[in-house]
């Protein structure tokens, strides 16, 4: 059960910094070479989807630290 919470919260801090990394990129003009598709299909769209990944990251960081007592 362990190992899976620390996978959950590996995964929650991966998306949240690199949706943060991204929008905070796009501010000057850069961005993520694997994330340069999303920007392709609109500006709008590219930076909703990083605030889900910000979101959804922060998510699954809180849900990984919840003791199965809580839920």
């Amino acid at each position: 059960m362990k190992k899976s919470k620390a996978w959950l919260t590996l995964i929650g801090f991966l998306l949240a910094g690199f949706g943060l990394l991204a929008i905070i990129l796009s501010l000057v003009g850069l961005q993520f070479s694997f994330l340069a598709w999303l920007d392709d299909i609109g500006r709008l769209f590219g930076f909703v989807v990083k605030v889900v990944m910000v979101l959804v990251g922060f998510i699954l960081i809180y849900l990984a630290q919840l003791d199965a007592e809580d839920a």
